[in-house]
């Protein structure tokens, strides 16, 4: 499976303390883009120690205090508590724990009575078919599509630029004097680079300053250390 650990390049603004962008490659910003394929009960489960803001945390607390009694006979809690995240085959960098990820082959049933004229599908054998009053338990194959032999969502042959808001884009063919005018830094001296480790830790902490920040490289990576220090190891 993908590393637990990922490197990124930081270009700093010493002066201000804060990141200006971030040189990445694909896993990390496959691992950016994944965020996308957690379900809510899974962000919530993920951020419940970190003192996640709004209410989801106290609807997420109930479900698990409440007795199975309540619960459809159908149904289970952990579906709700500890969904398995929708991702069709593309396997991203491990950034964050205990995060099940659903690589089933779909199931797909059709009456097996008459079932070549049949035009009813279900995902559940248990179902009847509204033609012949049957249950749909023939089990068709499901096909994937064609895929690249590249996992994840992004090519791995590109740099990625990540902004401090997450904003992410192709590496800049521009100048590094023109793109730090950019960000209003006059002060060439005052930028720095430096190389740090991204694991899961980070991971969490990213996932939560991604629903309150605008800084959220800065947030993480830079705010997170003590007496302005770096919250992460450098190399």
């Amino acid at each position: 499976m993908a590393a637990t650990k990922v490197s990124l390049k930081l270009l700093i603004d010493k002066k201000s303390h804060r990141v200006l962008y971030a040189e990445a490659d694909k896993d990390f910003v496959d691992f950016l883009f994944s965020i996308f394929t957690l379900p809510v009960g899974t962000v919530t489960r993920l951020l419940q120690k970190q003192n996640m803001a709004g209410c989801l945390p106290s609807l997420y607390e109930s479900i698990e205090n409440l007795s199975d009694a309540y619960i459809q006979r159908e149904q289970h809690k952990d579906i709700l508590l500890n969904p398995k995240a929708a991702i069709s085959g593309a396997k991203v960098p491990l950034l964050l724990p205990s995060v099940e990820q659903s690589y089933t082959a779909m199931k797909l049933y059709k009456c097996i009575c008459n079932w070549n004229n049949c035009p009813y599908v279900s995902n559940d054998q248990k179902a009847i078919c509204p033609k012949s009053s049957k249950p749909m338990s023939w089990e068709l194959k499901y096909v994937d599509p064609p895929t690249s032999n590249e996992e994840g969502y992004v090519k791995g042959s590109v740099t990625y630029m990540v902004m401090d808001d997450l904003v992410v884009k192709p590496l800049s063919t521009i100048s590094g004097v023109t793109l730090v005018s950019k960000f209003g830094v006059t002060d060439l001296g005052a930028v720095e680079e430096k190389v740090v480790h991204f694991g899961i830790d980070e991971g969490v902490k990213l996932l939560k300053a991604s629903l309150q920040s605008k800084t959220v490289l800065t947030d993480v990576l830079l705010r997170a250390g003590t007496n302005g220090s770096l919250g992460l190891n450098l190399y």
